[in-house]
């Protein structure tokens, strides 16, 4: 079996990529997108990925982690957008070690607001960009705000996030994500971070439907989950909940499962497992 531990220290040893340019989408530091152009030379317009990062939604974990993700991907060729967003405070949990995870509903504002802000801001910042191939990609907490960012046409229309058409998507690579939040309570994902990013046990079952993908189907866009079969971090049983939520709401979506790999090969430009995500992006973008 994988070490979890090595594999995480892999993935983490790449030193942070400086973006091109960087763009704020809102007033708050957080609210904030990084571009990578294309390396290399294009010849034309590419297709456009949209990275959201991981990190159980919590404050010490940001975007920098994801830069040579980022950067992997421009350097096969596609142009990409690496976004943040608020997190949860970084104080102690009812006297826990981990800080709490993500804000409601800040994290999902900011989510939707940087995906609403990238057709005027791609323009100016990534001119290579085709916004026709635009692939919704994220890890972990990301993957599961990526799935969620993808279906806020299925959300209830009383949701603050509600889009009457879907966003326009080629689809979405969601790696390793939270995808199933009653799957992710049972296996205690995270220390029970899906509770906290919804407010608690308190707010957990009335704010699902507002926040849970494997609610929000069918969202009739292409989607592909890439998982490692020894993830213990988010064990892919999250991922084939969503797959079945899925099939019951008549949506067939893709689920790429990787034997001996873990959580963090996904996002790490030495591991194969981050050739077999690029090439699952480029069978959605190309």
């Amino acid at each position: 079996m994988p070490d979890d531990a090595a594999e995480a220290e892999s993935a983490f040893s790449h030193p942070t990529v400086a973006p091109d340019a960087t763009a704020a989408y809102g007033d708050h530091p957080d609210q904030v997108v990084d571009f990578y152009a294309p390396r290399g030379g294009t010849g034309g317009p590419v297709p456009l990925v949209v990275v959201l990062h991981g990190g159980a939604w919590r404050a010490p974990y940001d975007r920098q982690h994801l830069t040579p993700f980022a950067d992997f991907l421009a350097r096969r060729g596609f142009a990409v957008a690496n976004a943040e967003y608020r997190r949860g405070s970084s104080l102690p949990h009812q006297g826990a070690d981990a800080p709490l995870a993500g804000r409601w509903p800040e994290t999902f504002d900011d989510v939707a607001a940087a995906v609403d802000a990238l057709p005027a801001l791609v323009p100016q910042h990534l001119p290579d960009a085709d916004l026709r191939r635009t692939v919704l990609t994220g890890h972990s907490a990301g993957g599961h705000l990526a799935l969620w960012a993808a279906s806020r046409h299925v959300l209830p229309e009383d949701s603050p996030w509600f889009l009457r058409r879907p966003t326009p998507l080629r689809g979405v690579v969601a790696l390793a994500p939270i995808a199933d939040f009653t799957r992710a309570v049972e296996l205690d994902v995270c220390s029970g971070a899906p509770v906290q990013l919804l407010g608690g046990e308190g707010r957990f079952e009335e704010r699902r439907p507002h926040a849970d993908p494997s609610e929000l189907l069918p969202t009739g866009i292409a989607t592909t989950l890439v998982q490692g079969r020894t993830d213990v971090t988010v064990p892919f049983e999250v991922a084939e909940a969503y797959a079945d939520a899925a099939a019951k709401s008549g949506e067939v979506v893709g689920l790429t499962l990787l034997e001996d790999v873990g959580h963090f090969p996904l996002i790490d430009p030495a591991a194969d497992a981050c050739a077999v995500v690029a090439e699952e992006i480029a069978q959605l973008a190309f």
